[in-house]
C-alpha cells in the first residue's frame, strides 16, 4: 500500500496543513452527509419521526464523550511522539487508547439498553409515537456504538501519523452504503419491508461497520512499520504509565463534550415544550449547522495533529503560522455558512420540512443560528490548536463556563417575547462569545508561556 503519511514538522507550511486537512475536512463532510440523508428521508415519515430520531441521537452523541477521550488521548500523545521520533511509544498510546474504546463501547451499550425508557422519558415527549420511535433508533444505535466509537478513535490515530487519506476513502465506501440502504428500509423498497426508523438506525449502523473494517484493513495493507496500528496485538497488556498519558489528555475533552451534550438535552426539554415540531428542528438544525461543525471539526483535527507533531519537535513558530493559516481559511468558510443560512433559510427548511408550521419556526432558528456560524467554526479550529499543545484542561475550562451559560440565558430569553426564538439566540450568543475568548487563548497561551519538550 503507498505511504499515505505526511511529514508535518518540515516543508511549506500551508502546503503540509491542507495536504492533512483537505482529506479529513472531506470526511467530515462526508459525515455530514450521512446525517442529512438520514433526516431527508425520516422527514418524510414527519416531525414527530424527526423528533424521535432526534431524542434517540441524544444518546448517541452523549456517548461520544468517552470515544473523545480515547480519541483525543490517542492523537495527541501518538503526534507527539511521532514529533519526537518515538514511534514504539505511539504504538503503545494507540494500543491503550484501542482497548479503553473497547471497553467504553460495551460499558456505553449495556446501559443504553438496558435504561432505554427511564432514559427516553427524561425528556417528557408527551406524544406517544415520538417516544416509540425514540426508543428504537436508540437501542440500535446506541446498542452497537463500538463500530462509532472504534471508527472515532482509529480516524485519530491515523490522523496523528499525517495520514488523513485512508478515513476518507473509508468514509466514502460508508457513504456509499449509508445512501443506499436509507431509502431500501426507511421506506421499504422493493422485497425489502418498510421499517421506517428502525429502517435509518440499521443503515447508520451498518455504515459505521463498513467505515470502522476499512480502515482495519488499511492499517492491515501497510507497508512495514509506517503505521502504528500494523501488526498490533490489541490484547497485549499495556503499561499503566501510557493509559496515563491516554486519561491526562483525554478527559478534559471528555468532560467538555459530555457537559455540551448533556447542556444540549437540557435546552432539548426547554424546547420540548413548544411541541414536536420545535424538538425536530433543533435536532434537523444540528445536522445541517454540521456542515460548519464536521468541517471546521475536521480542519480541527488537523491543525491538531500539525501543533502536537511541531511540539513535540520543539518547533512553536512553525505553530503559530500554521494556526494562523488555518483561521483565514476556517473564518472563510464559517462567514460563507452564515450567508448561506441568513439568505437561504426557507429553501433549507423546506428540503426537511412539509408543515408550515415547522417551516416557520426552523427559518427563524436558521436565521438566528446563523449568525454565530464563523465564531463556531474559530473556536473548534482553535480548541483543535490548543490541545495539540496538551492543554485540553484549559480548552475544557472555557467552553464548559461559556456553555453553561447557555441554560440561564435560554430561560430569561424564552421568558420574553423572544419564547422559543429565545433559546436559539442562547445559542448564538454563547457561540459567538466562545470563538473570541479561544482565539485570546490561544495568541496569550503561545506568546506568554515557555514551552519545554518532555
Amino acid at each position: 500500500m503507498k505511504n499515505r503519511q505526511i511529514c508535518l514538522t518540515e516543508g511549506p507550511i500551508l502546503r503540509s496543513l491542507v495536504a492533512l486537512a483537505m482529506p479529513i475536512m472531506a470526511s467530515s463532510f462526508l459525515n455530514t452527509v450521512y446525517s442529512i440523508t438520514d433526516m431527508a428521508w425520516i422527514g418524510l415519515l414527519g416531525s414527530k419521526a424527526v423528533a424521535g430520531v432526534g431524542v434517540g441521537g441524544m444518546y448517541v452523541w452523549l456517548s461520544q464523550g468517552l470515544s473523545s477521550l480515547a480519541r483525543m488521548g490517542a492523537q495527541v500523545n501518538v503526534a507527539q511522539s511521532f514529533g519526537r521520533g518515538r514511534k514504539d511509544e505511539a504504538k503503545e498510546y494507540a494500543r491503550a487508547a484501542i482497548q479503553l474504546t473497547l471497553l467504553f463501547g460495551v460499558l456505553f451499550a449495556l446501559v443504553s439498553v438496558g435504561f432505554t425508557e427511564g432514559l427516553v422519558d427524561l425528556f417528557r415527549l408527551g406524544d406517544g409515537e415520538t417516544i416509540q420511535y425514540a426508543e428504537s433508533y436508540m437501542q440500535i444505535t446506541c446498542g452497537l456504538v463500538i463500530f462509532s466509537y472504534m471508527t472515532v478513535v482509529l480516524t485519530g490515530i491515523y490522523t496523528a501519523q499525517g495520514d488523513s487519506k485512508t478515513p476518507l476513502v473509508a468514509n466514502i465506501v460508508g457513504l456509499i452504503i449509508n445512501m443506499i440502504m436509507d431509502p431500501v428500509l426507511i421506506l421499504g423498497l422493493g422485497p425489502f419491508p418498510r421499517l421506517e426508523v428502525v429502517g435509518a438506525a440499521v443503515a447508520t449502523v451498518a455504515a459505521q461497520f463498513i467505515v470502522m473494517l476499512v480502515m482495519l484493513l488499511g492499517a492491515w495493507n501497510a507497508k512495514g512499520s509506517e503505521n502504528v496500528l500494523t501488526g498490533m496485538k490489541v490484547h497485549k497488556p499495556v503499561e499503566r504509565r501510557f493509559f496515563k498519558g491516554v486519561f491526562r489528555i483525554g478527559v478534559p475533552t471528555a468532560i467538555q463534550g459530555t457537559v455540551y451534550c448533556a447542556i444540549s438535552m437540557v435546552l432539548t426539554r426547554m424546547v420540548a415544550v413548544f411541541g414536536p415540531g420545535a424538538v425536530a428542528v433543533q435536532r434537523v438544525g444540528g445536522q445541517v449547522e454540521a456542515v460548519s461543525w464536521n468541517t471546521a471539526d475536521g480542519f480541527a483535527a488537523a491543525i491538531n495533529a500539525f501543533a502536537a507533531q511541531n511540539y513535540g519537535a520543539g518547533q512553536m513558530e512553525r505553530v503559530r503560522k500554521g494556526y494562523r493559516i488555518s483561521f483565514r481559511t476556517i473564518a472563510i468558510w464559517g462567514t460563507l455558512i452564515t450567508l448561506a443560512f441568513i439568505l437561504l433559510p426557507g429553501p433549507i427548511s423546506e428540503v426537511f420540512f412539509h408543515e408550515a408550521e415547522v417551516i416557520g419556526i426552523s427559518i427563524d432558528y436558521f436565521k438566528i443560528v446563523g449568525i454565530s456560524e464563523a465564531f463556531m467554526c474559530v473556536e473548534l479550529m482553535t480548541v483543535g490548536a490548543l490541545s495539540g499543545l496538551g492543554r485540553t484542561k484549559l480548552c475544557s475550562i472555557i467552553s464548559i463556563l461559556l456553555t453553561v451559560a447557555r441554560v440561564p440565558l435560554a430561560i430569561a430569553l424564552a421568558a420574553t417575547p423572544l419564547a422559543l426564538n429565545g433559546i436559539w439566540w442562547a445559542l448564538t450568543l454563547s457561540s459567538v462569545s466562545k470563538g473570541i475568548v479561544f482565539v485570546i487563548a490561544f495568541n496569550r497561551v503561545t506568546a506568554c508561556e515557555k514551552y519545554t519538550i518532555a
